[in-house]
């Protein structure tokens, strides 16, 4: 069920794996393949292990530019999952092709970030270099990590100042890291603006921004892709920008609740608990005329403001049906009257310690 840049009403459904009906698995990183120290999310290798012998193209799509595609498909292959670099898909190889678009070739860029950014702007025929003064023909930014100089952001300030075009990878705020949340580029690309009184703005190519997309669509040659992703406001959103559908997988920042609330264009097309997900067709959600969302058994509705969930699922049914026919209730009451708020969704999901 693909709606193309429309309101999703509810999950769709497919009556063969998805990973038979798409082409290639567009994955994210972070939250969907591995947790934010680096070990592989329970069910994730052996799942994604199945689709690839099965015949789906697994490309691996980041926002974060610090590392280069290499070292994130070494990385991989570590936790057995065989990647190459060609593979894998960075926010810093979708700016420096949106730099390189607008300069002549061999232009100096300021770069402030990591080796990511630096190798894909040599890739592009262009030149990294760190003043303000060696005459750069555009400033970028990327995720260069905690160790970031103050200086760095400073050389970028005096070259926007001065009107020197500004990019940034991504704006993602924050980070996940195994000490918590840090800030991420977009913080970064915060410090500059501040700088420089917030008279600028800076282009922007990574998720959910259609350059990424583009970029992901142009390095794998995908023809049915399937954007599989842990975050709404990225994953979800830039799926829904680029016209494709997506499965929202909820091993990361994505809960239940959040889900329920998104707005149109934070809704999957598919969801699923982890990546075995890709392994399977996904359940019609059907609504029954009554005001009420169906779904393996499971009957959702919206009565005085709230969520009420109950039916007569079979043996072992999945609790992932009661959430896909949760969303059908949740999305369409917020559609219907869209000033009346989110519906209440508390009780519901203690109830299925979800």
């Amino acid at each position: 069920m693909t709606v193309r840049n429309g309101q999703r009403k509810y999950p769709g459904g497919s009556a063969v794996a998805l990973s038979e009906a798409y082409d290639t698995a567009l994955l994210d990183l972070d939250g969907v393949v591995y947790f934010a120290g680096g070990a592989a999310i329970p069910y994730a290798v052996e799942a994604l292990g199945a689709a690839r012998a099965g015949g789906m193209h697994l490309a691996y799509v980041t926002n974060n530019a610090l590392r280069t595609p290499g070292e994130v498909a070494e990385h991989l292959t570590e936790l057995g999952l065989s990647a190459e670099a060609g593979d894998v898909v960075t926010s810093a190889q979708a700016v420096a092709r949106l730099i390189a678009d607008d300069v002549p070739a061999g232009s100096r860029v300021l770069v402030v970030g990591g080796e990511g950014l630096r190798v894909a702007l040599r890739e592009r025929g262009l030149v990294p270099v760190d003043s303000a003064d060696d005459d750069p023909a555009a400033v970028v930014q990327g995720y260069g990590g905690p160790g970031m100089p103050w200086a760095r952001f400073a050389e970028a300030a005096y070259a926007v100042g001065r009107g020197v075009p500004w990019y940034a990878s991504n704006t993602d705020l924050t980070i996940p890291g195994t000490r918590g949340i840090g800030p991420g580029n977009g913080a970064a690309v915060e410090v500059v603006r501040i700088a420089t009184g917030h008279r600028v703005e800076p282009k922007v190519a990574g998720k959910p921004l259609p350059p990424m997309h583009r970029e992901t669509v142009l390095r794998t040659g995908a023809e049915r892709p399937l954007v599989v992703g842990d975050r709404l406001d990225t994953d979800i959103e830039g799926a829904f920008n680029g016209g494709v559908d997506s499965l929202l997988v909820l091993t990361g920042v994505t809960d239940v609740a959040q889900l329920l609330a998104a707005v149109p264009e934070h809704r999957p097309t598919y969801v699923a608990a982890d990546l075995r997900g890709l392994l399977t067709g996904q359940p019609e959600v059907a609504a029954d005329g009554d005001g009420g969302f169906v779904c393996g058994g499971w009957r959702a509705s919206v009565s005085g403001g709230e969520l009420v969930l109950d039916g007569t699922p079979g043996e072992g049914a999945d609790v992932m049906d009661a959430v896909r026919a949760l969303c059908g209730a949740s999305w369409s009451a917020a559609d219907a009257a869209p000033g009346a708020g989110v519906p209440g969704a508390g009780k519901v999901l203690a109830l299925l310690g979800v």
